[in-house]
């Protein structure tokens, strides 16, 4: 296909019939012995792995105040949460964050704004390391001397 023609089929202006030359008919969608697809067991999925070692990070964006809950399950279950209010109503939003600061409270974290109604809950054994530089030092690494 020539590039005036790709860029009028990118563009819409014509029907693009590339696409039928990549499809093999003789593929089918099972496998034929039914078998399901399987992991090979000495590979361990990462949220298998991240679970066990506890590195799990909760985001939630919730609609309304009825999703509350799961940030709250989450929280209890020892998982720093993210919590994405940009999608609430403001007054429902407010909630949320009274009850996450409820939460933390009773449950000795702490809630830090990450940015504007973005809030990370974290539980009271996560040290947050802040993003500040280290201060300049002479003998840093560019200075090979």
């Amino acid at each position: 296909m020539g590039s005036v023609r790709k860029a009028s089929a990118w563009l819409g202006l014509v029907d693009d019939n590339d696409d039928e030359r990549y499809y093999d008919d003789e593929y089918s969608e099972g496998t034929e012995s039914g078998d399901a697809w399987v992991t090979d067991p000495r590979v361990k999925v990462a949220t298998d792995v991240a679970e066990e070692k506890g590195r799990r990070i909760g985001t939630v964006t919730p609609d309304s105040f009825r999703d509350a809950r799961a940030i709250g399950e989450l929280f209890r279950d020892g998982v720093p949460v993210i919590m994405n209010l940009t999608a609430m109503e403001p007054a429902d939003a407010k909630r949320v964050v009274d009850f996450a600061a409820g939460l933390i409270f009773g449950l000795r974290g702490s809630i830090d704004r990450v940015s504007n109604r973005v809030f990370l809950l974290s539980p009271a054994d996560t040290e947050i390391v802040s993003g500040e530089r280290a201060p300049h030092r002479e003998d840093g690494f560019y200075n090979q001397s």
